[in-house]
């Protein structure tokens, strides 16, 4: 059985203006808004970010929505560029199904959290990225909405 064409909620190089957003993303998209992943907090990893399930967290970042001609391709494609096997022992994310916030109220999309190995050891020693958004936390900006 196929997974859900869904939406994917992106918080790190997939973004907008980072370089992963270029190769991986540029025109195989038929939307792109801000969105909110609520109960997830964010760790800096080695340059590109973890987000990590915590109750009470918020990780900001876009909501991009395929273009239905490249979905599948785009999906094998993130999965690869995750470190992500379905079922994978090694795996350094997950790739779940999640609630983000956006504009228009609330969507389903996939979401890359840190596998559980990886968690483990971010919540036991790694950095946390103050205000849930990475992009900003580089550019020494705040976040929306961020105190």
């Amino acid at each position: 059985m196929s997974p859900p064409e869904l939406p994917f909620f992106v918080y790190g190089t997939l973004r907008p203006g980072e370089p992963n957003h270029a190769l991986f993303l540029r025109g195989r998209t038929r939307a792109e808004e801000p969105a909110r992943l609520r109960d997830a907090v964010l760790y800096a990893g080695p340059g590109y970010p973890y987000a990590v399930a915590e109750p009470g967290g918020v990780v900001h970042g876009e909501l991009v929505t395929a273009r239905p001609e490249e979905y599948r391709a785009l999906l094998a494609e993130l999965d690869r560029l995750e470190g992500y096997t379905p079922g994978g022992a090694r795996n350094l994310y997950e790739r779940v199904e999640r609630r983000v916030v956006c504009d228009g109220g609330e969507a389903r999309a996939w979401v890359y959290l840190a596998a559980p190995a990886v968690a483990a050891r971010l919540r036991n020693g790694g950095t946390r990225v103050a205000g849930g958004d990475w992009t900003a936390s580089r550019r020494g900006a705040r976040p929306p909405g961020a105190g």
